[in-house]
C-alpha cells in the first residue's frame, strides 16, 4: 500500500475539551504530529499574553492545530464525501494543511513578529519545504506534496475550495479558535452551533457554500467572533502586557546594537537582532526560551530592561486611558516632553496602542486583504451573498471598529519623591488623579 493511503492498524484518538475527541487514522497525519517541528507548538501559547488577563488561557498552538485538523476531517469525511463538487483525491492535502497551518508561529506570535518584522506564514512554508522532519514525512507521501501543502497555506493552490477550508470568513481555523479560546478563558461569547454549520456546508465549484436553512447558525458564529475580539483578543490588560513585551524586545535589540554587555547574553536572539535569522535558529525559539531571558534580565544593569522584565514577569502592568491620537496629538506631544522632564523615557513608558477589527465584509476586489464573502445556497440552487439575506450581518458588514488606548506606568507617576510638580502635571493631563485601578 502506498504511504499516502496507509492507515494505522488502530485509530488513535486525542481527548479534547472542545471536540471531545480528535481522530487520527492516516499514517501521514500521525507521523506529522510526531515531528519535532509540530511538537514545538506545545511550547507556544495560542493566545500569547492573554493568560495574564484570563488565567486559564494557557492552551497551545498544538491544541488548536489538532482542533482545526479535526474540524476539516469531519467536513471532508462526514459532510463532503461522495458529494458532487468534492474531489476525494484532495482529502489528505486538506487534512495536512489544516494540521500544519500554524506551524511557523513564533513565541508570543504577533508581538514577536511585529518587533522583528517576521511573518509566521513565511516560516510555516519554510518548515514545510525545508530540511525538516515535516518535509521528510510529506515527501514520502509524494515528491510534490510539500509544495501543494505550502500552496494551500499560502492561498495560492489552484483548488480554492481546499484553501477555503482553512482560510475564509467561515473556516475550520476560526471555528476552532473561537470555541477553544472561549473554553480556556472561561467566557461565553465564543460559543455557536458548529455542528449545525458543518451539517449545512456544501462544496460548490471552488468554494464552500452554506444552505440557507443554516443562516441563523452563521449569524451566531459571526456575532460570537465579534464579541470574542473585543472582550478577549483586544482586552486592554492583555494589550498592556503586549506593550511591555514589545518594549522589552525593542530594548534588548537596542542594547545589543550598542554593544551593551549583557550579564545573560541573548545568544538565541543574535540572528534575529541581525535580521538574518535562519530556519534552524527560528525553530529553536519558543516561549520557554523567551521567558528564561526575561527572568534573567531582571538582574541587568540597564534600568529600563530590568524594570520592563520585572513588570512582565510579575504582572505589574501599565495602566491605560482612552485616547484618540488623531484628536489628541497635541496632548501626546506635551506628555512626551513632560515624561522626558520627569526622567521617564517616553519611548518605553508612554505608548499608544490601537486595535482594529472588521467582523464581516463582502467581496471588494483589489483591496490589500480580499475577503471572500460567505455564500448561501438558496432552495432554488441560486447562490446569494450572506449580507443580502441577513439583516444582522448587513448591519455590521464593512464596518471597521477601531479602539485606541494610551499606556503608562502608574507607579512611576505616583512616586513624588522626584520631579513632583512635573508628575502632577502629567497626572492632570491624563486625568488619573482619582482614577480607579482598572487593570486588576
Amino acid at each position: 500500500m502506498a504511504y499516502a493511503e496507509e492507515k494505522l492498524l488502530e485509530e488513535k484518538v486525542f481527548k479534547d475539551p472542545v471536540h471531545r475527541y480528535v481522530h487520527v487514522r492516516d499514517r501521514v497525519i500521525w507521523d506529522l504530529i510526531g515531528t519535532k517541528e509540530f511538537q514545538r507548538l506545545r511550547r507556544i501559547k495560542q493566545l500569547g499574553t492573554t493568560y495574564l488577563t484570563f488565567h486559564g488561557a494557557e492552551h497551545s498552538r498544538f491544541n488548536h492545530s489538532l482542533g482545526v485538523y479535526e474540524i476539516v476531517r469531519r467536513i471532508v469525511d462526514d459532510v463532503f464525501a461522495g458529494r458532487a463538487g468534492w474531489n476525494h483525491d484532495e482529502r489528505l492535502l486538506s487534512l495536512s494543511a489544516a494540521l500544519l497551518h500554524d506551524l511557523g508561529h513564533g513565541p508570543f506570535s504577533h508581538s514577536f513578529e511585529k518587533v522583528f518584522q517576521l511573518d509566521h506564514e513565511y516560516f510555516t512554508q519554510a518548515i514545510i519545504l525545508g530540511d525538516t522532519e515535516v518535509n521528510q514525512v510529506l515527501r514520502k507521501a509524494a515528491p510534490d506534496f510539500p509544495k501543494k501543502v505550502a500552496e494551500v497555506i499560502a492561498k495560492t493552490y489552484k483548488n480554492k475550495l481546499v484553501v477555503s477550508l482553512i482560510s475564509s470568513q467561515i473556516d475550520a481555523d476560526r471555528m476552532d479558535y473561537l470555541q477553544r479560546d472561549a473554553y480556556f478563558t472561561g467566557v461565553s461569547y465564543g460559543h455557536f452551533d458548529m455542528e449545525r454549520i458543518l451539517r449545512v456546508m456544501r462544496p460548490k465549484e471552488d468554494q464552500i457554500v452554506i444552505k440557507k436553512s443554516g443562516m441563523h447558525a452563521v449569524e451566531d458564529y459571526i456575532m460570537s467572533r465579534y464579541q470574542m475580539y473585543w472582550q478577549v483578543y483586544f482586552h486592554p490588560v492583555t494589550r498592556s502586557a503586549e506593550v511591555i513585551l514589545t518594549k522589552i524586545l525593542h530594548r534588548a535589540k537596542f542594547l545589543y546594537e550598542r554593544h551593551y554587555s549583557f550579564k545573560s547574553n541573548p545568544v538565541h536572539f543574535y540572528s534575529v537582532f541581525k535580521e538574518d535569522i535562519t530556519l534552524e535558529d527560528y525553530i529553536k525559539l519558543d516561549e520557554s526560551i523567551i521567558l528564561y531571558y526575561f527572568q534573567m534580565w531582571q538582574e541587568e544593569d540597564d534600568p529600563v530592561l530590568r524594570d520592563l522584565c520585572a513588570r512582565f514577569m510579575n504582572r505589574n502592568l501599565f495602566k491605560y486611558v482612552e485616547f484618540d491620537p488623531a484628536k489628541e496629538y497635541k496632548k501626546l506631544t506635551e506628555l512626551y516632553k513632560l515624561f522626558e522632564k520627569a526622567e521617564i523615557d517616553p519611548e518605553y513608558y508612554l505608548v499608544v496602542d490601537s486595535s482594529s477589527d472588521l467582523p464581516y465584509d463582502f467581496y471588494r476586489p483589489g483591496e490589500e486583504e480580499e475577503r471572500m464573502p460567505i455564500q448561501l445556497l438558496m432552495r432554488n440552487n441560486e447562490i446569494r451573498e450572506l449580507s443580502r439575506e441577513s439583516e444582522i450581518v448587513d448591519a455590521i458588514s464593512g464596518k471597521r471598529r477601531t479602539d485606541h488606548k494610551l499606556y503608562y506606568p502608574m507607579d512611576f507617576l505616583r512616586d513624588d519623591s522626584t520631579h513632583k510638580e512635573t508628575k502632577q502635571k502629567i497626572r492632570m493631563l491624563l486625568e488619573i488623579e482619582n482614577a480607579n485601578d482598572e487593570s486588576k
